[in-house]
């Protein structure tokens, strides 16, 4: 459900945008032309037509009201000055009597590469157990949820097509429609694939490529949807290919499992509290030909929007939910014989503009066919871990704005196969609610209770002992 909700929001996002903008800043209008940037700058962000989260009606429950009683600021390296500039190196106490050194890959988004972050035998454990839980297909197909929530959506025909034309001069080009259809359906899309899908549902009569606001009003939405929906596509044609199972990290479990934990706090500085009722660790399996193009780690967080890791214990009603994942860390679990880099496509670029991303039918986000024009690689080394940011500071020590540098994505695997894990640390942009939800937490903890959460429910393997 988590999937089909944060494809909801992918797809519709562009629609609620309608909704939380009305009277937020100055009108749309055509962008200010700007000097070019390192990297293949982008134009600057187009003001107008801007998401507007909780923060911006703060009222008594809010992180704006009482931060005193919630607690300490959460730790954020850099914040303080620690980080000079991309190459630095420092050293980090993760394990005693063990040197660790923790090199700065870029600064937007803030992140970090540690070497022998684990040993070769704690990543054949975790691999070890991961097959032993079973893998599951990644996939990313959500049909009669979309469905249904493209239901509930009102919003006339001309709304979409204000916001779909991102420079507004009254017509529509391929990699507008780009931006704002990353998923459908599961399926990757391409400038070929939405020509095709124009040929299809005869949206496009002069094939031009280019949709004229009067051959948008002549179109039938659902059209475009029942087109989607009736193609059968390939693993290789999905936003993901790969496989993937979560493993248990908490009281209970293997003492890797426990102990990597532990590395991860002393890694982020952040509470225990927080780390160790975040999401488990996910391990991840990539073939040859398997990819995931890129994408946000979290999702922006609107008042329509709530946390998955605290919408069950907040009971709160909102339409759309998606995961808060302030930091993620990523461990290589193998080396890669042919590709399977992390590209960070605009890493540490002067400025971002999502429309720029794609230029002349060249996706920057399509890490099958352009990782070679991405910002920042990393390659896949045994143990080694890369640690980011996927939100911004609040200027107050609390989670801030989604952070857009951290679009990130796994190149294709052209030989051998893949193995990844990732710790996700989830926190809530609303400190009351991440409050609550850790004094729940507790109290369930204190209580023994074996229904705490979602995630914790699953500790069959957690007495599994493997001879490495």
């Amino acid at each position: 459900m988590v999937f089909a909700h944060l494809y909801v929001l992918n797809v519709l996002g562009l629609l609620l945008f309608v909704h939380l903008s009305a009277g937020d800043g100055p009108g749309p209008g055509p962008p200010p032309p700007s000097e070019p940037g390192p990297r293949g700058d982008a134009l600057p962000r187009r003001e107008g037509i801007k998401a507007r989260s909780w923060r911006g009606r703060a009222g008594p429950g809010s992180a704006r009201h009482g931060t005193a009683r919630l607690g300490p600021a959460l730790c954020r390296l850099g914040w303080l000055g620690e980080v000079p500039m991309v190459g630095h190196k420092q050293k980090v106490e993760l394990v005693p009597n063990k040197v660790h050194f923790m090199k700065t890959l870029s600064l937007k988004p803030l992140l970090f590469e540690i070497p022998d972050f684990l040993t070769e035998e704690e990543c054949k454990l975790i691999i070890h157990l991961a097959q032993l839980k079973g893998l599951q297909k990644s996939q990313i197909l959500p049909t009669e949820d979309y469905e249904e929530a493209m239901e509930m959506i009102e919003i006339s025909q001309m709304d979409i097509f204000n916001l779909l034309d991102h420079n507004q001069d009254g017509q529509l080009q391929l990699r507008e429609v780009l931006t704002h259809t990353r998923l459908g359906n599961g399926r990757w899309m391409t400038p070929q694939s939405i020509r095709e899908m124009y040929t299809a549902v005869r949206a496009d009569p002069d094939g031009n490529g280019v949709l004229s606001l009067e051959e948008f009003k002549q179109l039938n939405i659902r059209d475009f949807h029942k087109y989607m929906g009736s193609q059968k596509v390939k693993m290789s044609d999905l936003v993901r290919n790969s496989q993937h199972t979560w493993l248990y990290q908490g009281e209970g479990a293997h003492q890797v499992m426990r102990s990597i934990q532990q590395r991860v706090m002393h890694l982020t500085r952040l509470p225990p509290e927080i780390v160790e009722h975040s999401e488990p660790l996910q391990v991840v399996r990539y073939d040859q030909g398997g990819h995931y193009h890129a994408h946000m780690d979290s999702g922006p967080v609107f008042q329509e929007t709530a946390c998955s890791h605290t919408k069950l214990i907040t009971n709160e009603s909102v339409p759309f939910e998606t995961s808060c994942r302030y930091a993620t860390v990523l461990f290589y679990l193998n080396n890669v014989t042919g590709g399977g880099e992390t590209i960070f496509p605009i890493a540490d670029n002067r400025t971002y503009e999502e429309m720029s991303l794609i230029q002349n039918d060249v996706d920057l986000r399509d890490t099958r066919k352009n990782c070679d024009k991405g910002n920042l690689r990393v390659k896949p080394q045994q143990g080694t871990a890369v640690f980011w940011y996927n939100y911004l500071s609040d200027g107050e020590g609390w989670v801030g704005d989604l952070d857009e540098y951290s679009l990130h994505g796994g190149c294709l695997v052209t030989q051998g196969t893949k193995w990844i894990a990732n710790n996700w640390i989830n926190v809530d942009p609303n400190k009351r609610r991440q409050l609550q939800f850790q004094q729940e937490m507790a109290r369930y903890a204190k209580e023994g209770d074996e229904a705490q959460n979602e995630w914790t429910v699953d500790k069959s393997y957690r007495n599994v002992h493997v001879e490495l």
